[in-house]
């Protein structure tokens, strides 16, 4: 019975350990992103006009001035939490990034860790990549189409005075205009990790290139979808999206191409193929 006992004991005690890990890591994740959510919280009226920039140029290139208004009392003060956070996620994120590495790498080999640490390198700059094209290039043309929807007050008739056409102006809450930029900014950003996360399953031996290339007509129709969901009304704008999505599918089918053609090479090399129309037999995991 004591015997038992100390191999529970034993079992659970790595248990403790990786769960105590965890915590201090999270604890670590926290403070960082509250840090840098108080420093941008300071100076959240820049950032706000940063983030207006392509609302504000949209509105000058029709002689409008560009203004946004607060309908409810408290939507300041939300506006300003709201880029606080999003300014601390992107601050904090290079050390959530480091934690995570700190608690999974005692777990990974070093070919492993290898393979995995130039992806947690390429996430955060695709992500950046896929943000400042949505910023640059898609929001001030989803601005122009909604904006084109606008009309001012004319007159029906040069007799009858009293009667006149109903104008249409653009009145943007402040918070609505932030949820709507932060929607595309994430959402392009969040596309943009495509190859990244192909790439990393073929590492995996999840997907192959075979297999990527078998589905490419399913995949045509999810990135349409993607496109309708993400981007406004404006066809432009979703065939950018799709033209650009469906291009990084077809280079995660070449990277992950590379990479089977390296493991192919790899398990040559160690005699894992008797012949060129075999299937390798991979070698068996150990410690």
């Amino acid at each position: 019975m004591t015997d038992e006992t100390d191999e529970l004991e034993d079992s659970s005690a790595p248990l403790i350990e990786h769960l105590a890990e965890l915590r201090t890591r999270l604890i670590h994740c926290i403070a960082a992103f509250m840090v840098g959510m108080l420093l941008c919280f300071t100076v959240w009226n820049p950032i706000f006009n940063f983030l207006t920039e392509p609302l504000c140029t949209a509105r000058s290139a029709m002689g409008e001035d560009c203004g946004l208004i607060l309908i409810k009392l408290q939507e300041g003060f939300f506006v300003a939490v709201s880029i606080s956070m999003l300014g601390g996620l992107v601050l904090s994120f290079p050390y959530i990034s480091y934690q995570m590495w700190r608690f999974v790498a005692p777990g990974l080999y070093k070919s492993e860790k290898n393979a995995f640490l130039p992806f947690m390198i390429a996430s955060p700059f695709m992500f950046i990549l896929g943000a400042a094209f949505a910023y640059y290039v898609i929001t001030p043309m989803a601005f122009d189409f909604f904006l084109g929807f606008q009309q001012p007050g004319t007159l029906t008739g040069d007799v009858d005075i009293n009667h006149k056409a109903a104008s249409i102006a653009f009145q943007g809450s402040a918070q609505a205009y932030l949820s709507l930029t932060i929607k595309f900014i994430v959402a392009f950003g969040l596309c943009f990790q495509l190859p990244v996360l192909l790439t990393l399953m073929g590492k995996a031996g999840l997907v192959t290139a075979e297999g990527l290339g078998a589905v490419r007509k399913y995949a045509v129709v999810a990135i349409l979808v993607l496109a309708a969901v993400v981007t406004p009304p404006d066809v432009i704008s979703q065939v950018i999206l799709f033209v650009v999505v469906y291009g990084l599918y077809e280079v995660s089918i070449w990277l992950v191409r590379r990479v089977d053609r390296k493991r192919e090479a790899q398990l040559r090399a160690e005699g894992y193929y008797d012949d060129e129309d075999e299937e390798p037999t991979p070698p068996a995991k150990t410690e």
